[in-house]
């Protein structure tokens, strides 16, 4: 973990996960998307955390970064399936206060390309004061692929956010016919 510049946003990495929580597996997730976020939009993560697939554990992670450590960015990796513990959709349905459904709907489109297993992801994404909290998958291939879809439109949205300066988009738009 490495201190954010000044001018990045301080993003945060919770890793859901019973087996790498209990130290039973490595987390791989996680540093992948700490890697990716440099490569991609030069930020670097100010906090990681691994919990276990636990509702409350979840939601008060959550909480604590954006209320006590100011984060503005938190993306979490794991627990977005079908499987019974997997519940983190429902514990950050719990801590944010406004839904960004259009973020996570973009990455499951994308992945609709490269597997129709992405049509099974219950990521959710959504505010809390200041931070977006957006849920990505827990396989370290497909959090490479989810931040892809989402580096283009971050910056622009932790601006509007934080009510500063927004950055301009380069957004492709269709041609006109």
């Amino acid at each position: 973990m490495t201190a954010p510049e000044l001018n990045h946003p301080r993003v945060a990495i919770l890793t859901v996960s019973d087996r790498s929580a209990s130290a039973e597996r490595e987390d791989l997730s996680g540093p992948v998307m700490a890697a990716a976020l440099t490569e991609m939009l030069g930020w670097a993560c100010a906090a990681t955390a691994t919990v276990p697939d636990n509702h409350d554990q979840i939601s008060a992670q959550l909480c604590h970064w954006v209320d006590h450590d100011g984060m503005q960015l938190i993306l979490t990796t794991g627990g977005t399936g079908f499987a019974p513990r997997d519940v983190t959709p429902e514990a950050t349905l719990s801590a944010i206060e406004r839904g960004a459904p259009g973020l996570v709907e973009a990455i499951r489109a994308a992945s609709l390309d490269i597997t129709p297993y992405a049509m099974l992801s219950r990521a959710v994404a959504g505010i809390r004061a200041k931070c977006l909290i957006i849920n990505l998958p827990g396989n370290p291939k497909a959090v490479r692929e989810a931040l892809a879809v989402l580096a283009p439109v971050l910056q622009h949205a932790l601006d509007v956010l934080s009510g500063g300066p927004t950055t301009e988009l380069h957004a492709r738009r269709p041609s006109p016919a």
